[in-house]
């Protein structure tokens, strides 16, 4: 009972997040199935490490499908996704945990980069709400 009422929430947290919100989310669903394929990794259960590392790619994936090609800083987030996203395929492929390692590195400072950047937005649209 208690997980359908969490998949519920997360359902609805999702369909009512906002774009940077939903960018959000998945770095740090990322960052939990890098964190849980390491983990597996650590453990020798293949299976598992693969799953979650496969999860990881996948939102890599999403992320780099999400980029406007438009904008000049796009072109260099794309190439910084790719390599994550090769980091991530070799390290699993070949137990690298230093591959895996550096790949959450890298996504982890996305995702704080992302956090500050959002809370300067925040900062603004207060500031601008009181003039």
């Amino acid at each position: 009972m208690m997980s359908k009422q969490l998949e519920s929430y997360q359902e609805n947290a999702i369909k009512t997040a906002s774009g940077p919100q939903l960018t959000l989310m998945l770095y740090n669903g990322c960052i939990r199935f890098i964190k849980q394929g390491m983990k597996e990794l650590a453990n020798k259960n293949y299976e598992e490490k693969n799953r979650n590392l496969q999860r990881a790619q996948d939102i890599i994936r999403e992320l780099m499908i999400t980029l406007d090609p438009k904008y000049e800083i796009s072109k260099n987030m794309m190439a910084l996704y790719d390599y994550i996203y090769h980091l991530l395929k070799q390290g699993n492929i070949k137990n690298d945990s230093k591959q895996i390692e550096e790949a959450l590195g890298l996504v982890t400072e996305f995702r704080d980069t992302w956090k500050e950047a959002m809370k300067i937005e925040a900062k603004k649209y207060v500031q601008g709400a009181k003039v």
